[in-house]
């Protein structure tokens, strides 16, 4: 069982991807240098198709200093990670439209482990990707391997949070619960629900190969077509945890606002897509004067106010 996590996870990353995708992460290469890996995920990846959506990348890279950026933009990058980008190529008679992540690879392995206290990268890259392109065996080696600690990572952070006993699908649906919660995101309880439901099997099968790597004793039943765990953590443990997360959601609003506020600028349309973003994961919609526009910072910040005065940071 020691690979096993490992091969999961390697049969689902390898997974090809459509020829939309390789075309947008041919430009990217084109004029990106030094990129080590791009990774496809989100909403495009889940419906299999991206008509109508915007695809999310992430473009793994070895130095921010070597990524084609200014050097303010790289330190930036360095500082608050990722910068994010917005592209559009024609193909097919058609415009196919991402936004993309810069990261580098040293980041992304930091951020997938327990020495990265926000669930900012070890959230997301828990849950299904594809690698659209890998420089070398290397480098697809060392971004499965952090994908596997991210899944251990998630797990380990979300599982004293969880009602006793557990499925697979409780503990991704509270985890995912409390990713999303630590960001400006607010989906609704359904979504999260069809969020682990369209992948139902693959986390079954993740829960099984990685619940013994966590430090925690559980007990496992089988149910059914499916399991039960039952894991003995002490009230004072799962206390912690809940204040611990907390912290991550507090941390994560103000964090996700610094990085709206870059995106203002590293964005084609900047403010329309901070708009779209906070309506798209609050449901609030906030309209922006048009003399605010002219002024990323103040337009941001404009959004930010009305949409917490409206809810939608909860």
């Amino acid at each position: 069982m020691s690979d096993s996590l490992a091969d999961i996870i390697g049969q689902r990353v390898s997974q090809p991807v459509y020829p939309a995708i390789q075309a947008l992460t041919d430009h990217i290469r084109e004029k990106t240098p030094n990129v080590a890996a791009i990774l496809f995920y989100g909403s495009c990846l889940r419906s299999g198709q991206d008509i109508g959506g915007m695809v999310d990348l992430y473009v793994l890279v070895d130095h921010y200093r070597e990524s084609g950026q200014s050097r303010i933009w790289s330190a930036l990058n360095a500082l608050l990670p990722p910068n994010v980008f917005y592209l559009e190529v024609p193909f097919e008679n058609r415009r196919v439209r991402a936004k993309y992540a810069i990261l580098s690879l040293h980041d992304f392995e930091q951020g997938s482990s327990m020495r990265w206290f926000h669930s900012y990268i070890w959230g997301r890259f828990s849950q299904p990707i594809a690698i659209a392109y890998a420089r070398s065996r290397e480098d697809n080696d060392r971004i499965t391997k952090a994908l596997k600690q991210s899944v251990t990572t998630f797990m380990q952070r979300a599982l004293p949070c969880t009602k006793s006993p557990f499925t697979a699908r409780d503990l991704w649906f509270k985890g995912l619960s409390l990713s999303y919660r630590s960001e400006l995101r607010a989906e609704k309880p359904e979504k999260l629900h069809n969020l682990v439901a369209m992948f139902q099997d693959y986390y079954e099968v993740l829960t099984q190969a990685a619940i013994s790597r966590l430090p925690y004793d559980v007990t496992i039943d089988k149910v059914g077509s499916h399991f039960r765990y039952t894991p003995r953590i002490s009230k004072g443990l799962r206390f912690k945890a809940r204040q611990i997360w907390r912290l991550r959601f507090l941390q994560g609003k103000i964090l996700s606002i610094l990085r709206l506020l870059k995106g203002a600028f590293t964005f084609t349309g900047g403010v329309a897509y901070v708009q779209w973003k906070i309506e798209r994961h609050s449901g609030v919609r906030v309209e922006v004067p048009s003399h605010l526009r002219r002024f990323p910072i103040i337009a941001v910040g404009f959004l930010a106010w009305r949409t917490y005065r409206q809810g939608g940071f909860r």
